[in-house]
């Protein structure tokens, strides 16, 4: 039985979001956790709640036991970007871009 999770629109960009999504696609959600638990990164802590509401949907809506779960998936996806606008020298703008991601993951067996 497979259980999902969706974040979105979260303030992270996807290229930060994928580096921590890489180190623990595939591992059993205990190992997981305690990776993100120590890990320096802002998308850590970002991907934690997300495994975390996998794992809780898993135990409450499927009835699946919590130590053979796996994180079977998880992909980060570009989401819509802020445009902001900063002032310069001269009258001049320059755009500041804050980007934001979607983050996606399933555990399962």
């Amino acid at each position: 039985m497979e259980t999902r999770a969706i974040l979105r629109g979260v303030r992270l960009s996807d290229q930060k979001g994928r580096l921590v999504a890489d180190q623990i696609r595939g591992l059993p959600v205990d190992k997981a956790l305690s990776i993100l638990k120590f890990s320096p990164k802002k998308g850590a802590e970002i991907i934690k709640k997300v495994l975390e509401s996998a794992i809780a949907n898993a135990e409450h809506n499927n009835g699946a036991d919590i130590d053979e779960l796996k994180v079977k998936t998880i992909y980060v996806e570009k989401g819509m970007v802020l445009k902001r606008f900063t002032a310069r020298a001269k009258g001049r703008g320059n755009r500041i871009v804050k980007p934001t991601c979607h983050i996606f993951l399933t555990v399962g067996n």
